[in-house]
């Protein structure tokens, strides 16, 4: 360990044990990262933390109990100091712009990363820099282009109750009945739809709907 190497006193929350295990089983070749708490639950993490001193914690996202975006928060603002590392199975869009804007976290990187470059993400972090791998912000950029969309596209509610009705394969006399309206009006409104989203037929309405998360 080279003398301008700084010790970096680790902490590690995982619902999965073996994880744990093999993150603790990589860090032991590099000597300059020592993990000094570990834990499979994020409420028992806080509890040792506040006697054994951090400066990083590393931290699945989707964990029960308290979820990373909660465990995050809680360190932030009992530690400021404390950098934090999301290391997820999942990149979406959505957790991801939750762990950044609402925790605001230093980085992220998908489990699938190797030990180098999660050791070059602790190190960037600790020296006061951020690490977002490539895909994770790839994943949060297309989040925020299809908020934007939707946001853009100010559907009304009763065209969103209609594109609901039509996804369960409604006909227009039946979604004209359930919704004490003209088949004329319906007919009106699913033109209206289909021009508003781009889309030209049910399935791919359909399937823009669970893309911007209306369905």
């Amino acid at each position: 360990m080279s003398h301008n190497q700084s010790v970096i006193r680790l902490a590690i929350a995982d619902d999965h044990q073996i994880v744990i295990d093999g993150l603790c089983a990589a860090l032991k070749n590099f000597p300059h990262i020592i993990v000094s708490a570990t834990s499979t639950d994020g409420t028992a993490l806080l509890e040792t933390i506040s006697n054994e001193p951090i400066d990083l914690l590393l931290t699945d996202v989707m964990m029960p109990h308290i979820s990373g975006v909660e465990l995050a928060l809680e360190v932030k603002k009992k530690y400021p100091a404390v950098k934090i590392i999301a290391l997820s199975m999942s990149g979406s869009g959505t957790l991801v712009e939750e762990m950044m804007s609402k925790a605001a976290i230093e980085g992220y990187l998908l489990k699938h990363c190797g030990i180098e470059e999660l050791i070059r993400a602790i190190e960037m972090v600790h020296g006061g820099g951020e690490y977002f791998q490539a895909t994770v912000l790839d994943e949060l950029a297309k989040h925020i282009r299809l908020k934007k969309q939707t946001s853009a596209i100010r559907l009304t509610q009763r065209e969103k109750e209609i594109i609901s009705l039509m996804e369960k394969d409604c006909s227009n006399k039946e979604i004209a009945d359930r919704l004490f309206i003209s088949v004329r009006t319906v007919e009106t409104h699913r033109k209206n739809i289909f021009r508003k989203t781009g889309t030209n037929n049910v399935l791919t309405l359909v399937k823009w709907a669970y893309e911007h998360k209306l369905l």
